[in-house]
């Protein structure tokens, strides 16, 4: 295999081992104008995702909920032997600058996968010592992927300074596309189609956010109106600015905890502003755009804590098309865990074929196949006694 090779890379960046230093081919080279580079428009989309999870808490609630109902692993190797050297591998990898744990590689590689439609990743190779140094979860954003000469082929490239470079060793990335269309490279994220209905829900929001502060900053009209017969309308201006500056000292005070009370002479009118008008119902628009954000993500609503009236069948269901969601992103990360558990094994020169055996989601399926087993043992049981009776009345 090439990735045996020795080959020394162009630094870009770096993470020290104990033992070993490893380059990392798809890391933003650092430099002062690195947050300067422009990557079509995946980067522009992509920072807009994360602004949407930013601003509308309940896709960010989603998201992670998804990815930790995903659940743990364990990689099974056929060969029994290698089995305790896969397992501390599995927990002990290097990932990135401070985590350990092929786990935490992939839950990072998930929510980016979520997140952005697509996920891009690193194994990072000691060239020297032909060792595992690590994984790197790279941005979406710093590796473009273009389609190759066939099909089946995928080269992939880092732009720096307006200009492509091929990465030197591309059967260390690891790609993962989410839905991806017909002839297409890249994926969609999961968060498409819902950028218009989270702007009308933050406006919803923003407009709360204004009426209560109109109603809990009480703001009042202060009208003097000078008698009729004209004696005092010489005056009026001076009576206006008096009592605004009364009003407004009483105010002041009371912002102390002082009570000061405002005495006028003539017609003075006092009316709080908007007093007349009611706040609108919100609860519906809010709830109808919600159940739309939800169905999106297949979330049931009890599990981000939103008290909707459902009956406990249809709770039922939800939790199935959860598991059936679930069940999807896991394959979509089957390939790559063995990808990296391979690469491993072969740099400690063992070939070996691989499983991942993923935790049970949740214990009510297992409660439910194991009555089904349980029921079919039952009745093979009662199909034998009756052929054991039919064979022996025949003779």
């Amino acid at each position: 295999m090439s990735i045996l090779k020795k080959n020394k890379l162009k630094k870009s960046g770096t993470i020290t081992t104990k033992q070993e230093q490893v380059i990392i081919q798809t890391a933003r080279p650092t430099d002062p104008y690195g947050d300067y580079y422009e990557f079509a428009d995946i980067g522009v989309e992509n920072s807009f995702y994360e602004g949407l999870r930013e601003r509308v808490p309940v896709i960010d609630a989603a998201i992670s909920k998804i990815i930790r109902l995903t659940g743990g692993f364990r990689v099974i190797a056929s060969n029994v032997r290698v089995q305790d050297l896969l397992d501390d591998f599995c927990e002990n990898v290097t990932v990135g600058y401070s985590g350990k744990g092929l786990t935490t590689f992939i839950d990072t590689y998930l929510d980016s996968l979520i997140t952005y439609g697509n996920a891009v990743g690193e194994m990072l190779i000691d060239s020297d010592n032909l060792q595992f140094g690590g994984l790197y979860n790279a941005k979406t954003s710093d590796v473009e992927v273009i389609k190759g000469n066939n099909p089946l082929e995928k080269n992939f490239y880092k732009r720096v300074d307006n200009k492509r470079y091929p990465l030197p060793n591309p059967e260390r990335i690891l790609f993962t596309p989410l839905n991806p269309q017909s002839g297409q490279v890249y994926g969609h994220s999961v968060l498409k189609g819902l950028p218009s209905l989270s702007r009308i829900l933050l406006k919803i929001y923003q407009c709360i956010g204004q009426n209560y502060e109109r109603t809990g900053n009480v703001r009042y009209a202060v009208i003097y109106k000078p008698p009729t017969d004209g004696s005092e309308r010489m005056f009026t201006k001076d009576r206006a600015q008096q009592i605004a500056q009364e009003w407004s000292a009483g105010m002041r005070a009371s912002q102390g905890g002082e009570i000061r009370d405002f005495i006028a002479t003539g017609d003075v009118d006092i009316k709080v502003i908007g007093s007349d008008n009611q706040l609108i119902d919100t609860s519906t628009p809010v709830r109808q755009i919600l159940e739309q954000l939800l169905s999106k993500l297949s979330i049931p609503p009890f599990l981000l804590g939103l008290n909707w009236s459902t009956t406990e069948r249809m709770s039922s269901q939800q939790t199935d098309i959860l598991t059936t969601e679930l069940e999807y992103y896991r394959r979509q990360l089957v390939p790559v865990i063995k990808q990296i558990c391979d690469v491993f094994l072969k740099l400690n020169g063992v070939k070996s074929a691989l499983r991942v055996q993923w935790d049970t989601i949740n214990l009510q399926d297992e409660v439910q196949l194991a009555e089904a087993r349980l029921k079919k043992a039952q009745a093979l049981k009662i199909e034998s006694e009756l052929q054991l009776t039919e064979e022996s009345n025949s003779e």
